[in-house]
């Protein structure tokens, strides 16, 4: 059974930093892009960041850039999102996705084949 599993949410105060974590199991998603999505409440899912299977490319939606970072470490099938500088916009609860074979990396949801069940980032101000 594949399954993503998130880790590294929790309550931060603005300006703080946290790392969070995805786990793949069931299956090595080392050729697979990988992604990070976000729900606020009340909103849509977004596009937070992505990175190849390589780790050589990777993009961030304009909110990321600069505070966020993503990475992956192909040899312990897992993804990391660092995150500094957050502020209360940054609440939400944070998807990591393992994208469709083929996709080099991606901003849209539905070029991803697997997600997590997600965690919760709340940053109060």
């Amino acid at each position: 059974q594949v399954q993503l599993v998130e880790s590294g949410g929790g309550l931060v105060q603005a300006g703080g930093s946290l790392r969070l974590s995805c786990t793949a199991s069931g299956r090595t998603f080392s050729s697979n892009a990988m992604g990070w999505f976000r729900q606020a409440p009340g909103k849509e899912r977004e596009f937070v960041s992505t990175i190849s299977w390589s780790g050589s490319s990777t993009d961030y939606a304009d909110s990321a850039k600069g505070r966020f970072t993503i990475s992956r470490d192909n040899a312990k099938n897992m993804v990391y999102l660092q995150m500094n500088s957050l502020n209360s916009e940054d609440t939400a609860v944070y998807f990591c996705a393992a994208g469709r074979s083929g996709v080099l990396r991606s901003r849209f949801s539905t070029d991803y084949h697997y997600w997590g069940q997600g965690t919760h980032v709340t940053v109060s101000s």
